[in-house]
């Protein structure tokens, strides 16, 4: 378990190339509320929803500045916005049309109201199974911090937060629509008042954290619609802590690895085939090729159908020597 140590953003650090974010007061309300955290969590100002509720304003005042580059990130929604292009006024970048799905208010409010329901289909148990299979795999991460990338609407951050398994649980998405929803959805539930639970926006193939300060990365029913799934399997390794856990859950092929082996000459034509422009099909020995790829050892997985959860660890630093 990561504890608060002599740099303020021992964890969260900044995006500019010398990822060097630093905490740039404005408000002395901001500062003390910052420093009644510290002997509790790790992340301070990524702490709990308790503070979006009741701090909301001196939040708002409040800004991060990296001191290399001088980008100022701004804390003024129900979120943190530590995405490269945040507060960008003329500058606009347009994401694949899967990433733009999720973007839009209407899939947002859908996704807890019967678009993820639909899952089963698949395999998938559903939310309370997925997390009792989640923890099982992240047992060797208990007491530390939780990271559950492309939360969408925080379906099982809220299930992750409610367990007191960890010091923190950060949820984090790239849509905006997304965290909104899941800010309502927190709202809705006192018990989450005294979770450290904490909703940040940013990209997946950028993490805003510093080496190796995480102690486990969750990206449930995720990596099928990453742009770039090695970038983003990659920068999760790069972020956790040697040991720490990598536990996804994702759509299987119905092709089965035999037949992939005869079909690899037209692979790309089989991608446009089997796959929405949103999803991604996996066989089961590509999942556990990009896990080692990307430096991962002790690959496990739980298969249901055309469910699967895949679990694998960073190396310890002693299985480096």
């Amino acid at each position: 378990m990561h504890t608060y140590g002599d740099d303020l953003w021992s964890i969260v650090n900044g995006l500019c190339d010398m990822r060097c974010l630093q905490f740039f007061r404005t408000s002395n309300s901001v500062s003390k509320l910052f420093h009644s955290w510290l002997g509790y969590v790790t992340l301070t100002a990524l702490d709990s929803f308790t503070i979006f509720k009741y701090y909301r304003s001196a939040i708002s005042r409040s800004a991060f500045k990296c001191k290399n580059c001088k980008k100022a990130f701004s804390t003024r929604e129900v979120f943190l916005d530590l995405t490269v292009t945040a507060g960008s006024n003329e500058y606009q970048e347009v994401p694949p049309i899967g990433t733009e799905l999720f973007r839009n208010p209407l899939v947002s409010f859908v996704y807890e109201r019967g678009w993820r329901q639909n899952f089963a289909t698949a395999g998938f148990p559903g939310p309370d199974e997925e997390v009792k299979l989640a923890q099982e795999f992240l047992k060797p991460a208990l007491g530390g911090v939780l990271l559950d990338v492309s939360c969408g609407s925080g379906l099982l951050s809220r299930r992750f937060a409610m367990s007191d398994s960890y010091s923190a649980v950060i949820a984090l998405d790239f849509s905006e629509n997304m965290l909104r929803q899941a800010y309502e959805l927190i709202k809705e539930d006192k018990a989450l008042d005294s979770r450290n639970l904490a909703l940040v926006r940013a990209d997946v193939a950028r993490l805003p954290f510093a080496q190796g300060t995480i102690d486990a990365v969750h990206a449930g029913a995720a990596i099928h619609c990453w742009p770039s799934p090695s970038t983003g399997v990659a920068e999760i390794s790069r972020i956790l802590k040697p040991g720490g856990v990598f536990v996804a859950t994702t759509f299987l092929s119905p092709i089965t690895d035999l037949q992939m082996d005869v079909l690899k000459p037209f692979l790309q034509i089989y991608r446009t085939a089997a796959s929405s422009m949103s999803i991604r099909y996996w066989t089961e020995s590509e999942l556990e090729d990009l896990c080692h790829a990307c430096g991962f050892v002790s690959y496990q997985k739980v298969r249901r159908n055309g469910f699967i959860m895949l679990s694998a660890s960073k190396p310890k630093e002693t299985d480096n020597e």
